[in-house]
């Protein structure tokens, strides 16, 4: 009788154990997300801008990266780099509270002129729209898988932290990304400076005129995407222009 007592303590012993082993495991896997540390911001030292700062030199370097003064937020050419500014994809207050405030000098600089982390974007959308907000508070109109792979080549190239809500918001656009290529609209939405000008859209449909970027009169799966409108469902002004091959209601699942 003591002796299967002892057994029967023991088998609660192993499957206790194996519980929590389970349960930190558990744990442990959500502490990290795509290879990067899950945790709140945390500001462990005052943010200096002066201490971000960056060469204007670096305009050039972008410009030659996207193949012209283009900003993939919006897939609009710009007739000069005077109508654009240069923008943070991790913003440098975003990218000190998740731990570049522990960094030396040296590497906050080189974070500030990394050229994985800069692209163009209107002075409206950049200081008007995303200022320093995160994936979480603000995504581009276009490009969002681009964008999204990028923000987290930058965080894990630096050792960042990510916050929970960002780390899901992301987690939404790339789990259903085909593709995280930067995306080239073409020159058909080029700014004169003063107002922006609409060349080479397709005529009729104003859903065409949003997403139908090739201009062949259909919206692809790839394309809707791209734009962060998938799944699109019967009823969506994208709808009718797309195959619904097996006519359930939903494109793009």
């Amino acid at each position: 009788m003591h002796r299967d007592n002892g057994r029967v303590v023991v088998k609660l012993g192993l499957v206790v154990t194996a519980v929590l082993v389970t349960v930190s495991n558990s744990l442990h896997a959500q502490s990290t997300w795509r290879g990067l540390k899950v945790e709140p911001e945390r500001r462990c030292s005052r943010y200096d801008p002066d201490d971000y700062r960056y060469s204007q030199s670096v305009e050039g370097r972008i410009i030659a990266d996207h193949g012209g003064v283009y900003s993939p937020y919006t897939g609009q050419w710009f007739s000069t780099q005077r109508e654009t500014d240069i923008e943070h994809m991790v913003a440098r207050s975003e990218a000190h509270d998740s731990g570049l405030c522990a960094a030396d000098l040296a590497t906050r600089r080189r974070f500030s002129n990394d050229l994985l982390n800069l692209t163009l974007a209107s002075p409206s959308v950049n200081r008007g729209q995303k200022v320093a907000r995160d994936a979480a508070e603000w995504l581009p109109e276009k490009n969002r898988c681009w964008f999204s792979a990028r923000v987290v080549e930058v965080r894990r190239r630096y050792r960042l932290t990510i916050d929970r809500r960002e780390a899901d918001a992301l987690e939404r656009v790339l789990s259903a990304c085909e593709s995280t290529a930067m995306v080239k609209y073409g020159r058909g939405a080029v700014s004169d400076g003063s107002a922006t000008k609409a060349r080479q859209k397709p005529s009729g449909s104003t859903a065409l005129a949003r997403w139908d970027d090739n201009g062949n009169g259909r919206i692809t799966c790839a394309e809707a995407r791209a734009h962060g409108i998938a799944p699109v469902r019967r009823g969506h002004p994208a709808y009718p222009y797309m195959r619904d091959g097996d006519g359930d209601g939903v494109v793009c699942e």
